[in-house]
């Protein structure tokens, strides 16, 4: 423990996702002991970002305008929605440069422990896009969690019901990963998606 406003700002970065209390304390001190660190930068930013970040009227990725650019970019098939939980999720798909069709961030994960359920995410925003539009496929792409799953099993029911073509991306073994280390969970999805090599 340290005194006063020291403790408080490790306390600060110690609420962050995925910042424990080393990380929080190392960060802070990174902070004081580096002289040409810019604090009144970082302060600007973070206030800049809480004035002008937004979430996209369409789709719920995140943006500085009213559309995100994905949204905006003429050249994107409609008809290809991908389903993810969080505006990460779709830099981490375009990063792959297979995607080209437009995306719904749901805002989260149907996770009853933690009191969210299907009407505490986008999903209605979700069911307007798909009446008004014609839509070939929608992918699910939520994370191959016990919450990701239970969503992707309760948006694959609804989405059936309306009959729209429904899909979920294949989940198994990492690219450069050993057999040996795959979880039972992992390698029976593997095998559930092999495919023939032709």
């Amino acid at each position: 423990m340290y005194d006063g406003i020291v403790q408080d700002l490790i306390d600060e970065f110690g609420r962050l996702p995925g910042i424990g209390p080393k990380s929080a304390q190392r960060i802070a001190f990174h902070i004081l002991q580096t002289q040409n660190f810019d604090v009144s930068k970082l302060a600007e930013l973070l206030s800049e970002v809480r004035e002008k970040v937004r979430f996209c009227a369409v789709c719920g990725n995140i943006t500085e305008q009213e559309e995100c650019s994905i949204c905006r970019d003429p050249r994107r098939d409609r008809s290809l929605i991908c389903v993810v939980e969080e505006p990460k999720d779709v830099v981490a798909i375009e990063r792959t440069r297979q995607f080209r069709g437009v995306y719904h961030v749901l805002g989260g994960a149907i996770s009853p422990i933690d009191g969210i359920g299907p009407d505490d995410l986008s999903i209605p925003a979700l069911m307007r896009r798909l009446g008004e539009a014609e839509i070939r496929e929608v992918i699910i792409a939520t994370d191959p969690n016990l919450e990701g799953e239970a969503t992707a099993a309760y948006l694959s029911r609804l989405l059936n019901s309306i009959e729209v073509p429904v899909s979920r991306l294949a989940s198994g073994l990492p690219v450069g990963g050993d057999l040996e280390f795959a979880d039972e969970v992992t390698l029976g999805r593997a095998f559930e998606g092999r495919r023939r090599i032709e």
